[in-house]
This record gives C-alpha cells, structure tokens and sequence, in this order.
C-alpha cells in the first residue's frame, strides 16, 4: 500500500491507518506537496518515532507509482484533493490500483460534500457504526463511489491510559469557534482555572505554530491572541505529540476535537465546551447525549466528567470485530479486474474545479502564493475603477 497525505491531521492518520494492516503488508507512506503540507516539527509528530516519510510533488509521487506498482493507494487528503489524485494524477495507472480514502476525526454528520469528494474512490473508510449508517445512506441517494468500510479511530489504543498527572490540556480546533471574542472568552476561563488551581498547570495545546500551516486556517491563533490580551495570567502554549499531551492529564477540554475521543479512550476526565452551541457548524452535534458538554463555568471550576457507556458504544468504542476496512480493502485487490469507482465529479462542468485542485498540487506553494496575492490585487484593482 502506498499512503500520500497533504496535511498534518491526514498524515497522523494514514500513518496510524498502515499501522492496522495485517502482518506482511508492504507499506509507504509519503506527503504531497501542497499550500498546507506539515512542517519538519509536524510531520514528526504525527508519525510518532517512525522514519518522516518525504515531501514530493504530484508527478514524483506519480514517477513512485509507477515503479512500485502498489495494490492499493490511500489517497489521505482534504477532498480537492483526493479527487484530482485519483481522477488525473493517477487515475489512468495500468494496472489500476484500488483507491481508498476517508476522513480523519470525527464525520457527524456526514455531508454529501465529503462523499461527493472521494466518490471515484473504491474504499471510504469512516470510523463508528453512526458514520457508517449515515455515509451509507448517502451513497444510496446520491450514487457514485464505492463501499464504505468500518475501522476503528487509529488514535484509539485500548492498551494505552493515562499515567496521570497535574496539567489540563485544551485542545484546539482550527474552525471553531469562529470569532475572536469567543476564543478569548476560552482563554479567559483557562486562566481562572489555572489562578483557582495553582496546583495545575493549564497548556493550550496548538495544533500547529503560528507559523505552521494545518488542515484548516485559523484566523484567531490562540497564541497570538494571548499575546495581544497581554498574557493576563498563567497558561503553557506547546505544540507536539497529544498523546504525551494526555499522558500527563488530570483533565481535558475542548470545543471540537478528536482529541476527545483519545482522552476518553485513556480515562482523562473531560469536557466539552457548548456555550457557542452545539451543532453541525460547531463540529460536535455527535457529542450530544455522552455526559461530556460542560460551559465556559464548569472549566473555569474544574468540573470535567467521563462519557457514558452508551454513547461510547455508538460512537468510535465499537468492538474490534465489527472493523471490516481490510476485509473489504483484500476483497478489492483480489477482484482484480473490477468496475472503477465513478466519481461524482466527473463531467465539463466540473471542469474548473478540478483545474483549480491540480493547480495546489503542481504548482509550488511559493509560487501559488504569490500568484493568489497578484489576483487579489488586480481584483481591488478592478473595483476601484468601477
């Protein structure tokens, strides 16, 4: 199998996914070179210890295609992305491997956007019984695509707990909250917690640097704002492993995460923030009914609790057995000739959308850049004439 991802997240978890093959399965893991490829620093998080797999661009992971011949390609990249991979970049590699892709986090609810996506994908890998059911409904309604196959959450080890001790770790999210005073409202009850609690030690853990690209931009950066909040009491800002993060864990917080569910897998009380609502748009109506939603109040007091047992059941904490993806991803491979994935995306007009994906994986992020800010300027341009 052959792994190319473009970012921070989908790298962790193409490499945790490879991880899960059985014995004997080949593997490579490389990023393609797009705006939001990882740093250095990030993509050595994200492997954990493994060798950093190299930063190509999309002919050269073509050019390792084609030497390697892989069965399958995991295709672990935001969703321009995984469509022009699959339907140009390498779509016409003879003998067609089987493509398969996925979401890295939490997908409630499941939108037709992501499906639409990954449609020309043999294999779209999701991670709760709900996930299923819902993508699979989708899949019947709209057409297109391939089968959608059950695994569990790679970050998810039920042999791994927490070894205790005396931090609280927020957990940051890229797109929500949206507005700055409510990011600063977060900050502010961290650093309650952390003056009523001097015996712990409160860290805002970033999913990247200020200067580090993500999966999503983040307009209000915590540590910026901070900065410009004048530091108005006791927090840690660190980037890095969330794994090392927990270990260390009297308590976790945060509004939408994934790192929620490795909490709760590891036994770290916790708490998710529903003072700016709980919704599709917040990224945690799945959430809802696990004993987890706490306000901006509780944090500020403490007052972290553990999921329900229900709700764990239903969501990510399904039983090993129930986990298909490499049964269905050998049933694939060993089909041999079989009818291609269609892609929902295919069609003239379609056409513009899938120029502008090839555009971020061909052209060098620098140049990119550069050429987004002279079209940005030529429009101002343009409007001050009119």
């Amino acid at each position: 199998m052959l792994a190319v991802a473009d970012s921070d997240s989908y790298l962790k978890w193409a490499a945790c996914l490879l991880g899960d093959l059985p014995p004997g399965c080949v593997t490579e893991l490389v990023v393609v070179r797009t705006p939001i490829a990882p740093s250095p620093e990030q993509i050595a998080a994200a492997v954990g210890g493994l060798e950093a797999p190299p930063v190509l661009s999309a002919r050269s992971v073509r050019r390792l295609a084609e030497r390697t011949r892989p069965d399958v390609i995991l295709v672990a990249c935001t969703g321009p992305v995984v469509d022009v991979l699959v339907a140009e970049t390498l779509g016409d590699l003879r003998p067609r491997p089987v493509f398969a892709s996925g979401l890295p986090g939490i997908s409630v609810p499941a939108t037709d956007k992501a499906w639409v996506f990954r449609s020309g994908c043999d294999l779209f890998v999701v991670h709760s019984e709900r996930e299923v059911a819902e993508f699979s409904e989708i899949a019947g309604r709209l057409g297109g695509g391939g089968a959608v196959g059950l695994a569990r959450l790679p970050f998810l080890r039920p042999d791994l707990t927490a070894a205790g001790g005396n931090r609280v770790v927020f957990a940051t999210q890229a797109k929500v909250p949206r507005e700055r005073d409510e990011r600063e409202r977060i900050l502010t009850a961290l650093a309650a917690l952390a003056a009523r609690r001097p015996d712990l030690d409160v860290v805002v853990k970033l999913r990247a640097l200020e200067e580090e690209r993500q999966t999503h931009n983040e307009r209000f950066h915590y540590q910026r704002l901070w900065r410009e909040m004048g530091e108005p009491g006791r927090l840690a800002f660190e980037a890095g492993s969330m794994y090392e993060q927990l270990q260390r864990a009297a308590g976790f917080v945060t509004v939408s995460s994934t790192a929620a569910l490795e909490a709760v897998a590891m036994g770290v009380p916790s708490l998710v923030l529903s003072d700016f609502g709980v919704s599709a748009e917040m990224i945690n109506l799945v959430f809802e009914d696990s004993d987890l939603l706490g306000t901006l109040d509780e944090l500020a007091g403490g007052g972290f609790r553990h999921a329900s047992k229900e709700w764990c059941a239903a969501n990510y904490f399904h039983p090993p057995l129930r986990n298909d993806w490499t049964g269905q991803l050998g049933g694939l491979v060993a089909e041999g000739s079989r009818v291609p994935a269609r892609s929902l995306l295919d069609g003239p007009e379609h056409a513009a959308g899938r120029r502008r994906a090839r555009l971020r994986v061909e052209v060098p992020p620098k140049m990119l850049r550069v050429g987004y800010r002279a079209k940005r300027r030529m429009r101002r341009y343009l409007r001050s004439l009119t």
